[in-house]
């Protein structure tokens, strides 16, 4: 989060999307009962370290981590979140004091604590109770969230049980004390939100989101009828195509089909991120097809398509448009469209922390071609990534060419020797100039020893220095022309 919108939330004080709370050494109780009215109402941002009036008392910097832990692992149980969650906590630093910062997005299940409801009402989380209000809750998010629709009559035989030890293992590959480890497939099944109820009906069974997850193709086309990738190389037959694949299957499945059809078809250029070797091609279209897999809208009859030209590769999916608009790292603020199934990716470590996905495209998109993504907010979501088999960062750093795309791309303060992850810094930091490194890392979508290993970098090239203190000071950019 940019510091600058915090110092502005504070001012502000807490609404119905925002809650502050005091943390020693843990979340306290009512900390996840705001989770909870969260996910019930329209999502929001809890900060872990602020006073109800908004001033900043932080939590110790020794303890974040473990606060940040004992959080993940607690909404990760059914015993205390009903049905679970995955969210990805960070941390911010305010004049010297670290807070943690939880962003929440609205759910299409009804959630518990420990049992009981809780619903955001302006500023305050308030106990449900009454059937009647529970059971409009649910009515409510099922008219927003088609995931959540209820198809009774699909049965055990109907899906694909046998995906399920890959899928536990999976899960336990990202967390390894991961709750679905030990639990049966039925408590998987159900944790995971895939089993629900219509209070408006009655009607009980798997919802769209479990078909479309582990459904057998046969019952994917029964209850969507127009469900299918179509991916298309257009390199040489630019009228037709030169390679194709239908993808009709679940999307764990869809997945791994369409990674391989962009591997088949994507020049791997070499990049070092330090010294691990990155693959741009798969981080880029990883991000492309996840979001083209988990934040469709199924009940529409538009064909999702994947395609790879000679200057650019795109996705185009049926969303349901929020805003119309560009997307860009520092306009979007994450909200999926299908949280069920985005949480059943993150789970399994095939989709990472909500937003991510925007920083990495813009982040690694311009180490893969020099140039920056477009993503298109409307009806038919598209992200459109330019392609360039010429074009090589690692070949061109350090040399004229890259000297002359840099003072294209960032103004007027990159020299000869800047790279492109340089330039994105400089830029965020001539933006903000009391950054941290942690703010650093979350804009590039790298860690935050990257950061400040870019950082350092910088600051030898004489592109960069610190004017006051570690906790109170500020950046300098300094031209280099």
């Amino acid at each position: 989060m940019d510091i600058y919108r915090f110092k502005t939330i504070l001012a502000i004080g807490e609404t119905v999307a925002v809650e502050f709370k005091r943390c020693g050494g843990k979340a306290e109780a009512d900390t996840y009962e705001t989770v909870c009215s969260f996910l019930n109402r329209f999502g929001g941002d809890i900060y872990l370290g602020v006073e109800d009036n908004g001033s900043v008392t932080g939590v110790q910097e020794k303890t974040a981590s473990e606060i940040i832990k004992n959080f993940i692992s607690m909404v990760s149980n059914p015993d205390v979140i009903y049905p679970t969650v995955y969210l990805s906590p960070e941390v911010l630093e305010h004049e010297g004091k670290k807070v943690v910062h939880i962003h929440v997005p609205p759910s299409s299940e009804v959630h518990s604590f420990k049992k009981v409801i809780y619903d955001r009402v302006d500023d305050a989380d308030v106990k449900v109770t009454a059937t009647g209000q529970i059971a409009q809750m649910y009515i409510r998010k099922q008219r927003i969230f088609t995931e959540k629709k209820v198809y009774p009559y699909v049965r055990n035989g109907h899906l694909r049980f046998d995906l399920l030890p890959r899928i536990r293992q999976l899960a336990v590959n990202r967390y390894r004390d991961h709750p679905w480890k030990a639990m049966n497939d039925a408590e998987l099944l159900q944790s995971a939100g895939l089993i629900g109820e219509d209070l408006e009906t009655g009607m009980k069974g798997y919802n769209l989101a479990a078909v479309m997850l582990l459904g057998r193709n046969e019952v994917i086309k029964s209850v969507s009828p127009a469900y299918r990738t179509d991916a298309l190389l257009r390199k040489v037959n630019v009228d037709r195509y030169d390679d194709r694949l239908i993808v009709e299957t679940n999307l764990i499945d869809s997945y791994n089909m369409l990674m391989e059809f962009a591997a088949k078809h994507l020049l791997d250029k070499f990049y070092l991120e330090g010294d691990v070797r990155v693959s741009l091609s798969s981080v880029i279209t990883r991000e492309m097809l996840v979001n083209c897999l988990i934040h469709r809208e199924f009940t529409s009859s538009f064909i999702a398509q994947f395609v790879i030209e000679k200057d650019r590769m795109y996705i185009a999916n049926a969303n349901r448009a929020e805003t119309g608009d560009m997307i860009t790292p520092d306009n979007f603020r994450p909200n999926p469209k299908n949280p069920v199934i985005a949480s059943f990716f993150r789970n399994i470590g095939l989709a990472d922390e909500l937003g991510s996905g925007v920083r990495n495209l813009y982040s690694y998109g311009r180490l893969y071609s020099g140039k920056e993504p477009q993503l298109i907010d409307g009806d038919v979501f598209r992200i459109i990534v330019p392609l360039d088999d010429a074009y090589s960062f690692d070949a061109q750093i350090g040399k004229v060419a890259t000297a002359k795309l840099n003072r294209k791309n960032c103004g007027s303060y990159c020299g000869m020797d800047c790279d492109m992850a340089e330039i994105r810094v400089l830029e965020f930091l001539e933006r903000n100039p009391a950054a941290t490194h942690e703010n650093i890392a979350g804009e590039i979508g790298k860690s935050i020893r990257t950061a400040q290993y870019i950082v350092y970098s910088l600051k030898k090239k004489g592109l960069l220095t610190r004017e006051g203190s570690r906790n109170s000071g500020r950046w300098i950019v300094k031209p280099n022309i």
